[in-house]
């Protein structure tokens, strides 16, 4: 099975980043990555993963920017 078959019933997955794809769902998830407790078709799938996955930055790189731009905040949201 491919995955452009769009009759194929796949599975969402996720990794350590909060990164998304489809996985189809007769394979075993692949190490790194966990099942998000999805499953479908193509479309219903990426549908899902479109309305969840809403910032596509790695998680590593959305705490790093948090954590610089807290440290150039007073605490009150002030530049300092």
């Amino acid at each position: 099975m491919a995955f452009d078959d769009e009759n194929a019933v796949f599975r969402v997955v996720r990794n350590d980043e909060d990164m998304h794809s489809i996985w189809p769902l007769h394979r075993p998830v692949p190490a790194g990555w966990s099942d998000a407790d999805f499953t479908g078709t193509k479309a219903a799938c990426l549908d899902h993963i479109e309305r969840v996955w809403t910032d596509m930055r790695p998680a590593s790189l959305r705490r790093a920017m948090d954590a610089d731009r807290a440290a150039d905040t007073d605490g009150n949201g002030a530049a300092r």
